[in-house]
């Protein structure tokens, strides 16, 4: 070791995020590193890693959303977990500010910082987004989306006003890179099947726009497989407006920059990321897009002691051929870069020489639905279902862990087996609301007196042990 040691004896090695880097980062340190040798912990305000990737199935109901994310304290056995935010970094006195979610804020100092904080969605100032919108990075989201459209049909099944059932059933996704295309296809076609169980209810009475402000979709599969997504997905009758802003969605009144307004219940914002907005409040040196700076080692740039990857860090691309060109905020990247991150920081401590980061990316694949795909890999265009397959193939290889593995593939074998699940559970957002009526004091029927104060409790125990009372 080369004598950064904490309090007690050993290097305490402090990971700020549990996302991609994070996880695999300390999961790649707790195996090289024996206890005695380095104190590993990791903070992060949930207690699992989500396999984003997999968000747009788990939307779909094609997998079980519990097996698309990983228990910290699971896999990083022989780590501290902590569930709560960063607010703050200060490398000067090497230490974070810990928000918990009950209790107060407390510090906590480190030797070694990985800043692995990752990303948000990056919005924009349109009035009304902030209130209608729903954003697709997380699990719970892609539940809450799942459940919301299926409600949408449940509505639009039981209104006997066409207006309602336009609006209920009118669904806009803004953004055309991998969130947005990926949630739309798969979200369409389980709509599109869920429809047979409403005889009241056509194909044709939906309605599905991609709005895009730049000029085609899914730029990382190449313009041929981006134009090739747009001629499918309106065969699908998918509106695919390119060139197009948002400018308004007040209350669900959709304005775009081109054609008619319109409303709709259904808003989803998938117009990129930035980086986490904590890195502000840091005295981390930061680029133009507020992400840390990095040397190829993945080392921050200018300090000691603290390293950064993935989509809060500008990692130079050294297969670009030029300078100020960085790696692009993907998975493929991120599990990569956390991979050697943890064997450089062993490098480190041991005094030998971190290795620089180079990875040519290969190409992308995205899911456009079930059986539905494009991807462009090592200059190889392919499309429908052998895409869909490698889609599949590829993602279920980079899902951590063994157990999640097996149990995606389960999911998989018995979507086949079985027909899709289609309920929504939206009453989940409010779960305490029936009990709640059922404990308010029911107000006196006209025409009959109030119950007596002096009630026997024998008739309020047959009440409350057998009918709930009407009203």
């Amino acid at each position: 070791m080369n004598g950064r040691v904490g309090r007690t004896g050993t290097p305490h090695i402090l990971i700020v995020g549990g996302g991609y880097v994070g996880m695999y980062t300390a999961f790649g340190l707790q195996r090289a590193l024996k206890r005695s040798q380095a104190r590993i912990t990791v903070i992060d305000p949930r207690s699992y890693m989500t396999y984003q990737p997999f968000l747009p199935e788990a939307a779909a109901g094609s997998l079980e959303p519990r097996h698309v994310v990983v228990p910290l304290r699971r896999v990083l056995k022989r780590c501290d977990v902590i569930t709560g935010e960063v607010t703050s970094i200060s490398h000067a006195t090497k230490s974070v500010t810990v928000k918990p979610e009950i209790g107060d804020d407390y510090e906590l100092g480190y030797d070694i910082l990985v800043v692995a904080l990752g990303s948000i969605s990056r919005t924009l100032p349109i009035p009304g987004l902030a209130e209608v919108g729903i954003g697709f990075k997380q699990i719970e989201e892609a539940i809450a989306l799942r459940n919301h459209v299926l409600d949408r049909l449940d509505v639009a099944a039981s209104t006997t006003d066409p207006e309602v059932r336009k609006r209920a059933l009118t669904f806009v996704f803004v953004g055309g890179g991998f969130a947005g295309v990926e949630a739309l296809g798969e979200l369409e076609d389980m709509a599109r099947y869920a429809l047979r169980y409403y005889p009241q209810l056509q194909p044709s009475d939906m309605r599905w726009v991609l709005v895009e402000a730049a000029g085609r979709i899914l730029p990382e599969v190449g313009p041929e497989m981006g134009e090739y997504t747009v001629v499918e997905l309106s065969k699908r009758d998918i509106e695919v407006r390119l060139e197009t802003l948002l400018e308004s969605c007040v209350d669900g009144h959709v304005v775009l920059s081109k054609g008619r307004p319109f409303d709709a219940d259904t808003i989803v914002w998938t117009a990129g990321v930035k980086a986490n907005p904590v890195l502000a409040d840091t005295d981390l040196p930061l680029d133009e897009k507020g992400r840390v700076r990095c040397l190829p080692e993945m080392r921050i740039d200018g300090i000691d002691d603290a390293w950064a990857a993935g989509d809060n860090a500008a990692i130079p691309d050294l297969t670009a051929g030029e300078p100020n060109v960085w790696t692009a905020p993907n998975a493929q990247h991120a599990v990569r870069q956390a991979k050697l991150l943890a064997k450089n920081i062993v490098a480190d401590l041991e005094g030998g020489v971190p290795k620089p980061y180079k990875h040519k990316y290969i190409g992308s694949v995205a899911s456009l639905g079930l059986y539905k795909g494009v991807a462009h890999t090592y200059g190889i265009k392919v499309r429908g279902f052998a895409a869909w397959f490698m889609h599949r193939t590829y993602h279920m290889s980079k899902m951590p862990t063994f157990n999640r593995k097996a149990r995606v593939v389960v999911d998989w074998t018995l979507a086949l087996l079985f027909k899709r699940e289609v309920v929504t559970l939206g009453r989940m957002r409010m779960p305490r609301e029936d009990f709640r009526r059922a404990a308010l004091p029911s107000a006196p029927r006209a025409g009959r007196p109030a119950p007596s104060k002096d009630r026997r409790p024998a008739e309020n125990a047959t009440t409350a042990g057998g009918r709930l009372p009407r009203g």
